[in-house]
């Protein structure tokens, strides 16, 4: 969509992953590119008093990066390029303040875990393009605000959490994967990898998408709700017999319902598994959430593969019964925050 340079980039929501890529893109020697991030709270204010703090796996000092920044895109002139850090259970409510930032040719790069918002678009797989997912954009806010001709997915393969407000860590050298729903590979996708590796961020570009998408929910679908439940670090579940077959489960779940709607996880379970076993003492980023008391990131990750499991009838058990232990606890879990 858009032809000219990328001379404004907004990162909306620059909490972990977001506020990486902030603080690399504005640390760059990309001069004639202006920076800002949307934040909220202490972090937003502990970006406009020193910017962000970006401590890369195994720095001894961080990178320290300038930027504007604000809670209300509207102070802000459009964009060229948004990239959004929020997950997906957050992005209905941002989806008008993102429709701020955009002009005609402005692309969105969407940072998410989980089956995203726009899956269907352009998909030549299932015979279900352009369907719309409905609890993922309840009120269809995200594809008429945003439009799902605009997005480039991105999934991101990047331990990062925010330690302090205004310093975020990385526990990992990791590595991002853009995709445009189309499989094509567009001047803008290839023009915005670029500018990203410039910028020190480890990017690659995938002609198939959806199967990356499905490749990582594999594991997010599992090791997320299972660690909220229990409390556990990854290497606590994979050592724990009984639950290290629940993950195999809910792995084979997801993967039965990612080859129904035409996509390939070449990684087999049981391979997928052992990987997870070298991981170690890892804190999911919905355990995060709830040691934090903040809403859990459900519908994207356990809800979306149980309604997709319906809709190309896979049965989904396992998930189904995960689907409701997580939801019971992040309502108590919101109950007690409040």
């Amino acid at each position: 969509m858009t032809s000219s340079p990328i001379k404004n980039i907004c990162v909306y929501g620059a909490g972990a992953l977001g506020g990486a890529i902030a603080a690399k893109l504005a640390s760059s020697k990309e001069s004639q590119t202006k920076i800002s991030v949307v934040a909220r709270g202490t972090h937003l204010e502990a970006i406009r008093a020193g910017g962000i703090s970006l401590w890369e796996a195994d720095a001894d000092s961080p990178i320290v990066a300038q930027m504007i920044a604000t809670s209300d895109s509207g102070e802000l002139p459009t964009q060229d390029l948004v990239i959004t850090g929020l997950k997906g259970h957050q992005l209905g409510e941002a989806a008008p303040g993102i429709a701020k930032l955009l002009h005609s040719g402005t692309r969105v790069v969407m940072i998410l875990n989980g089956v995203p918002w726009w899956y269907f678009h352009r998909d030549s797989q299932t015979g279900y393009a352009e369907h719309q997912i409905e609890e993922l954009d309840p009120n269809g806010d995200l594809w008429r605000l945003i439009g799902p001709e605009r997005v480039i997915g991105c999934v991101a393969y990047q331990g990062a959490e925010v330690v302090a407000p205004g310093e975020v860590k990385l526990a990992n050298n990791g590595h991002f994967i853009l995709g445009e729903p189309s499989g094509e590979t567009t001047g803008d996708i290839e023009a915005i990898a670029a500018l990203l590796q410039r910028a020190g961020v480890n990017v690659s570009i995938s002609s198939r998408i959806r199967d990356d998408i499905w490749s990582k929910l594999m594991g997010n679908a599992a090791f997320n709700p299972i660690s909220a439940l229990t409390r556990g670090l990854m290497s606590d579940i994979m050592e724990d017999p009984a639950l290290a077959a629940m993950v195999g489960q809910v792995m084979s779940e997801v993967k039965a319902v990612a080859e129904a709607l035409g996509s390939h996880i070449a990684m087999s379970v049981e391979e997928r598994l052992e990987r997870s076993r070298q991981i170690g003492p890892v804190r999911t980023s919905m355990l995060q959430d709830l040691l934090a008391g903040k809403a859990l990131e459900i519908t994207p990750l356990v809800g979306v593969v149980v309604s997709l499991g319906k809709l190309v009838n896979i049965p989904t058990p396992v998930s189904t019964t995960i689907l409701a232990l997580v939801t019971q606890l992040d309502r108590k879990n919101q109950q007690g925050a409040e």
